[in-house]
């Protein structure tokens, strides 16, 4: 009982703390406290999915929120598609400027590429009204109309943009996500709320122990401080004195507490500091549920737990950004059972979890990540309080019980497989103003043995060439004091070595943490990757990057070019 009025009474609190909702706001968001819903499913009917979407944009709490808008009025919807169906989305963009700083800029912009007028295909603008779609983790063509996001942009005077596509027959049944993908505006537009779940079904089909489930959708954000004045809550240990990075976000403290560089929201239910009033799941007793939990966060990482009575309870981890643990066809039913996963920017956990006893509650939380000396500050706190009740609701959705297996796949596992070369490269960083700590940083992604460059998306020049068909080794190291999350479009990839010790991962990922790097420390921090460029959708030219987005925009991105098989050229 006295944790029940404990947190009511930071629900007040942090409720008082920030201001009403606007009158008529575009982008509403929940308050603080409230019962998570999960957002509306779209499902395709007889092999297809047509769907229109707004993004918009809107003023509140001292930021700027974003929003898809569906047809029926709500808000980033769950496309629900299966291997096989084609979807016909229609993105109209009625994004607005009131800075006029920003206005200034996107006329300059238009100015300089008014010859270059050519339409959505091939404007390439990158203004703060520009806006397109990434489709994250889906092996599609990166051409335009799918899923280009180096020459496709959509202006606020075009008129709606068709993204036309079909899911490859062969596409992993899972969790994947749409955002947008403007060079240099992409963390605003994200971190204001841009994104929406994509499921391609069928999980119970690839693992029969999701079978019969309900399944719940989670979508983690964050966001701009709905109180960043505010004192620290008194519950919390006293921290060191409050430190900001270049980019005014509170930095890494290195104790697991204090103010967070942004805070989160679970289905845009925001979680706002300094009390963290959790959002509200109900559950009936003990029942299991799977969740499919994205991290659509801007630049925070995640490391989430359940906790009953303060003890982590198991997750049992059935698929990983989209992909499920059995894809390499030698694991069986398998689940990997832990007790917290580690979940970065743009990444996907699905995993089967049960819910607390009767007349009981638990916690849903994510616990500190130290994100190095020059990251932001990702502490503890809690998400959603987990209630059992028998009159709890259901999920929307619920997985078939008898699920017809997947057949087999045809390809090879992608360990199995001996890649054609190694390649090495870096993350590393830069002030602009080496004299003044305080200047902006400039990010990079670089080969080894090359100069530092920022991301030019007009050169059009690949940093690097492949041949379709072919297996690679990649060693990503990190040479910054930070935390960067590497993550490339088109493909997956299998972590080989972590640290320079083997993952032993039978599985796949579209995005992997790597480590800092400490002065102390003999070699730089790296990860060893195989990245599979046999599949015939990867052919054409995309980008790998950080996928915290201010690294991104700021210039941590690189260029890959796939060639048909028959070409001879790579480099």
């Amino acid at each position: 009982m006295k944790k029940l009025v404990l947190i009511a009474l930071a629900i007040f609190r942090s409720a008082a703390l920030h201001a009403k909702e606007p009158p008529n706001n575009i982008c509403p968001r929940p308050s603080p406290g409230s019962a998570i819903t999960e957002p509306e499913d779209l499902r395709s009917r007889n092999g297809v999915l047509k769907v229109d979407l707004t993004i918009h944009n809107a003023e509140a709490d001292g930021s700027t929120r974003y929003c898809y808008i569906g047809g029926n009025g709500n808000q980033s919807p769950n496309l629900r598609l299966k291997p096989g169906d084609l979807l016909i989305l229609h993105l109209k963009n009625d994004l607005r400027v009131s800075d006029p700083a920003a206005a200034a800029a996107d006329r300059l912009h238009a100015h300089m590429h008014a010859e270059k007028n050519t339409g959505p295909c091939m404007s390439g603008a990158m203004t703060s009204k520009s806006t397109n779609l990434h489709f994250h983790g889906l092996t599609i063509p990166p051409v335009c109309h799918q899923d280009d996001v180096l020459k496709t942009s959509i202006s606020s005077s075009d008129p709606p943009f068709e993204y036309r596509f079909r899911i490859p027959a062969n596409e992993p049944p899972g969790l994947y996500w749409y955002h947008p993908h403007i060079h240099g505006f992409s963390k605003a537009q994200v971190l204001g709320g841009a994104s929406g779940a994509l499921i391609i079904e069928g999980i119970e089909r690839a693992n029969k122990e999701a079978a019969g489930l309900p399944e719940r959708v989670l979508i983690i954000r964050d966001q701009d401080l709905l109180n960043p004045n505010a004192p620290p809550s008194k519950s919390e240990p006293v921290v060191p004195k409050l430190l900001l990075d270049r980019d005014g976000d509170a930095a890494n403290n290195g104790t697991g507490f204090g103010k967070p560089a942004k805070d989160l929201s679970i289905n845009f239910v925001p979680v706002p500091y300094p009390d963290y009033p959790p959002a509200v799941i109900e559950m009936k007793p003990e029942e299991r549920q799977l969740w499919r939990v994205l991290n659509a966060s801007a630049i925070t990482y995640l490391n989430l737990e359940v906790l009953f009575n303060r003890k982590p309870q198991p997750l049992g981890l059935v698929a990983l950004d989209g992909v499920p643990l059995n894809e390499n066809g030698t694991s069986g039913d398998f689940v990997s059972w832990q007790t917290h996963l580690g979940v970065p920017p743009g990444a996907r956990m699905e995993f089967i979890v049960k819910g607390p006893p009767s007349g009981k509650s638990g916690l849903f939380v994510t616990r500190t990540v130290d994100t190095g000396p020059g990251g932001e500050n990702d502490p503890n706190r809690a998400l959603a309080i987990i209630k059992a009740s028998e009159d709890a609701p259901e999920p929307r959705s619920k997985l078939g019980a008898a699920p017809e297996p997947l057949p087999p796949s045809p390809v090879t596992w992608l360990g199995n497989v001996a890649p054609v070369r190694t390649r090495k490269m870096y993350f590393s960083e830069k002030l602009t103003d080496p004299n003044n700590p305080n200047s902006a940083t400039e990010f990079y992604i670089t080969l080894d043995g090359q100069t530092p460059t920022l991301f030019n998306p007009q050169s059009g020049m690949p940093d690097i060439i492949v041949k379709q068909g072919t297996v690679e080794d990649w060693i990503v190291e990190n040479r910054s004091n930070e935390l960067h999350a590497f993550h490339i479009h088109q493909l997956h990839f299998l972590l080989l070595d972590y640290m320079g010790k083997p993952a032993n991962e039978p599985f796949l990922r579209d995005t992997v943490n790597v480590p800092y790097y400490k002065d102390n420390m003999l070699v730089y921090p790296s990860v060893r990757l195989r990245m599979d460029f046999r599949d015939p959708n990867a052919v054409g030219t995309f980008v790998y990057h950080c996928h915290l987005l201010e690294h991104e925009d700021g210039g941590m991105m690189g260029l890959i070019r796939v060639e048909p098989a028959e070409s001879s050229q790579s480099f």
